[in-house]
């Protein structure tokens, strides 16, 4: 099988003759990698992994000029320039061998009622994507391999243009204005994929759902606060989506586990990153209660084992995601637990590919 049949076929509960493997990673990671296989480009560094890689189709988008002329913005930290196109300050963050992209200051914060919200500066506009750049990638990548993106959010762009502690503090003292940021949060990336997706129809295979919704420890916001806010919402984009044959590919980090059954029901199709380390995360507990009903993306540590441990430690690590979200060799895309982080040892990056792709071995 190609690496394309081979996703699709495990999005589809169809046989395949191994479970896949995907990888998540930083630029630093990536240079790391080309450095090893003596190559000048992703697609090159993946086929010499032997990934089964779900190529990311962030789409661009072009702020003013006068802001940020000729210069590619987008929604989260992986944008380009200054700042996100929902008008989030970036700030440039080195931490050791990691360079970061971090949100400076909180540009929504001074706007205080739903009516005060038209005065802001800084919503997107629909014309500014760059629509064509992202149908350029599409039909390049599924070639080869499965495509995901753009990336669309609610809670997180939320937090990034309210900043975190006020935006938990919105949750109780003032529910109204949260509807009312996230009415135009949601609307005008609805708009964006109405416009996209017939054109990258047959190209495309998932859209990304970002929207972080728990911590290490416990949620983030209560179950009633995200039925309210964001179960809704949730619902109409995953119509939207697969209104276009196209699967739901959901993420959220951390202790999500009172929600996994109500964001399913939704319409998720691939939960992502299954941090099983943190507190109700368990890995055979998730397969046994969700796996027939959705498909599992992530797994492998990246906190501790991929990065500090031994080979043989990152092999018993993949080996134990088999096992448990890969039982009965269906349902499971293995994948390291979010990006690989700067300093991660090439080893245990082939260590992690190789036990995935030759899960028989020792």
């Amino acid at each position: 099988m190609t690496p394309r049949q081979r996703i699709l076929a495990t999005l589809n509960r169809q046989p395949v003759d191994r479970l896949p493997v995907d990888l998540w990673h930083t630029a630093e990671v990536i240079a790391d990698l080309r450095r090893h296989f003596g190559v000048d480009d992703d697609f090159a560094m993946w086929r010499a992994l032997g990934l089964d890689k779900i190529v990311w189709n962030f789409i661009g988008y072009q702020n003013e000029e006068g802001t940020q002329a000729g210069a590619q913005s987008g929604a989260g930290a992986e944008s380009g320039g200054d700042r996100t196109m929902w008008g989030v300050p970036l700030k440039e963050i080195q931490a050791g061998e990691a360079h970061y992209a971090e949100f400076g200051s909180a540009p929504l914060a001074g706007y205080e009622t739903p009516e005060s919200l038209d005065e802001y500066p800084w919503w997107p506009k629909l014309d500014r994507f760059d629509y064509d750049g992202a149908v350029a990638l599409a039909k390049k990548a599924s070639a080869d391999y499965a495509v995901i993106g753009p990336w669309v959010s609610l809670f997180e762009i939320y937090c990034q243009m309210r900043g975190l502690e006020q935006s938990m503090m919105d949750l109780i003292e003032d529910p109204e204005l949260v509807d009312a940021i996230l009415d135009r949060i949601e609307d005008i990336q609805s708009q964006m994929l109405k416009r996209l997706l017939p054109l990258v129809q047959g190209h495309h295979d998932l859209v990304f759902v970002s929207d972080d919704i728990a911590g290490q420890q416990s949620l983030l916001l209560s179950p009633p606060m995200w039925e309210r806010h964001l179960q809704p919402r949730l619902t109409r984009w995953c119509e939207l989506i697969h209104s276009h044959g196209m699967k739901v590919f959901y993420h959220t980090d951390g202790a999500a586990r009172p929600l996994l059954r109500r964001i399913i029901d939704c319409g998720v199709d691939v939960l992502n990153p299954i941090q099983h380390a943190c507190p109700g995360m368990d890995m055979a507990e998730l397969k046994a209660e969700f796996g027939k009903d959705v498909i599992f993306h992530g797994g492998v540590d990246n906190q501790s084992v991929l990065p500090f441990g031994t080979v043989d430690q990152v092999r018993a690590e993949v080996k134990d995601c088999l096992r448990t979200l890969g039982a009965g060799k269906e349902g499971y895309i293995c994948s390291s637990c979010h990006n690989v982080q700067a300093g991660t040892p090439v080893e245990n990056i082939l260590a992690m590919v190789d036990a995935a792709l030759h899960p028989e071995q020792p």
